[in-house]
């Protein structure tokens, strides 16, 4: 499956040539920090994906294991890369729609930030499954 996404200028792009899984829903307070509330993603595996715009494409080492790439023109929040793993979360609102895409879970439950309550029957964790 070939799909595509952008960040919100447009600066940056890319294509996926992978199969999604169903999107991981992160409310660890990280991700509510560089996007502003809970992060969807999907992860594939990092040679499925290309990335176009690099000069607009930022990474930040968020953690001594991840970093974080976002678009330094327009700041949207694009890629989350767990270091050494060969896998690239993308964020779900960057993907050109639709996507066919439903939530598989919500993770780090402990953490989700008290102005908001889930009500979909994804399973939820407390911490990373």
């Amino acid at each position: 499956m070939k799909s595509n996404g952008t960040c919100e200028c447009g600066a940056v792009t890319y294509e996926v040539e992978a199969e999604f899984p169903d999107v991981t829903i992160c409310h660890c307070g990280q991700c509510q920090r560089t996007s502003g509330h809970a992060w969807a993603s999907v992860s594939v595996p990092l040679h499925a994906v290309t990335i176009k715009g690099q000069d607009s494409l930022k990474w930040y080492a968020s953690s001594d294991i991840a970093r974080r790439g976002f678009c330094t023109e327009c700041g949207s929040s694009l890629f989350f890369e767990r270091l050494g793993k060969g896998r690239i979360a993308i964020g779900a609102g960057t993907l050109t729609q639709p996507t066919g895409l439903k939530t598989g879970k919500h993770i780090f439950l402990a953490d989700k930030g008290d102005h908001y309550d889930i009500s979909c029957s994804a399973p939820q964790y407390d911490t990373y499954e």
